[in-house]
């Protein structure tokens, strides 16, 4: 096996030794990867553009993330995360999870369990997610409140 080392490598595809190609960058700096079977995957479509993993007791706080500036409490289960760097457009997806230690079908479990939506139109400096129990329309704050955003950024 050999190593290359050097400041700049300039190719054009890198190929698995059965000459098939596994990954393309593209002169617009794009990665393309070979997938499952024949399929590929774009990298920058395919990678997580912001993501939260928020403790909600008390004063809301980051226990970790990625593009994620600031975080405001609106009040009971009622969030803002503010972009680092903002999302090109409204179309990006949203996707939310709570966990909670309540046993009990006032917060979590039995028919009612929790629910989290986007609270208001899809924002491009951030987003904002209320959520609460599922048919009663009552918030609670769960012990944690973790999110991804997959979409294009700026």
């Amino acid at each position: 096996m050999s190593t290359i080392v050097g400041t700049n490598i300039e190719v054009t595809n890198i190929k698995f030794d059965s000459d098939t190609t596994s990954m393309i960058i593209s002169n617009t700096g794009q990665i393309t990867a070979q997938g499952e079977g024949t399929a590929t995957t774009n990298l920058q479509q395919g990678l997580a553009k912001a993501w939260l993993n928020m403790d909600c007791t008390g004063t809301p706080a980051a226990n970790d993330s990625y593009n994620i500036g600031t975080i405001t409490d609106h009040g009971t289960g009622d969030f803002t995360q503010n972009f680092t760097s903002n999302m090109g457009n409204t179309n990006y997806a949203p996707a939310c999870i709570a966990q909670d230690d309540h046993a009990s079908t006032s917060n979590f479990g039995g028919t009612n369990g929790h629910i989290y939506r986007q609270s208001t139109g899809l924002q491009t400096s951030a987003a904002r997610i209320m959520g609460g129990v599922a048919g009663t329309g009552s918030r609670y704050d769960p012990k944690v409140l973790a999110f991804s955003i997959h979409g294009d950024l700026a």
